[in-house]
């Protein structure tokens, strides 16, 4: 069952995600919604972290391989076809999420029984009741636009 429509978030988004949570090389990402893997592909190209997407639909979950096999990633980031509520999320450092709040919503108790103390949890667009964000930012991904197109919310567990 699907909680949340696929729609990729812009690279220039993704990338200030990674970068607001502090991803350090050798850190470990989950994006759950992987959609084509970008999230993960670039924590691990341009941040040096390990990464795993979870994606539901298989057809998304053969781009993204497809693409991660492409660009010689196979070693550092691994896509698996799963359901996210059954996915061990124990190792993660970071969690990257653009779901809607309604399935941040359902999310959070896994979350919160899973995650370690300190590991960053990143939103794009849409907030987790009942959280308070460390940070949150406005990202305007095209300044000429002349206003945040995006907001970002970063939590710490």
């Amino acid at each position: 069952m699907y909680i949340a429509p696929y729609v990729a978030s812009p690279l220039l988004v993704v990338r200030q995600m990674l970068a607001l949570s502090e991803l350090r090389s050798g850190e470990t990402v989950y994006d759950l919604g992987c959609g084509d893997g970008r999230v993960v592909i670039m924590a691990a190209q341009e941040f040096g972290a390990k990464a795993v997407g979870v994606e539901l639909r298989e057809d998304l979950v053969k781009k993204a391989n497809g693409r991660v096999s492409e660009l010689g990633l196979d070693g550092r980031v691994k896509i698996v076809q799963r359901d996210l509520f059954e996915v061990d999320l124990r190792f993660a450092d970071v969690v990257t999420l653009y779901l809607t709040t309604s399935a941040n919503e359902r999310v959070r108790p896994k979350l919160e029984s899973e995650l370690r103390h300190g590991t960053r949890i990143v939103s794009h667009d849409y907030e987790v009741l009942g959280w308070k964000p460390f940070k949150i930012d406005n990202f305007c991904e095209n300044p000429r636009l002349g206003y945040p197109s995006h907001t970002i919310y970063v939590y710490h567990r």
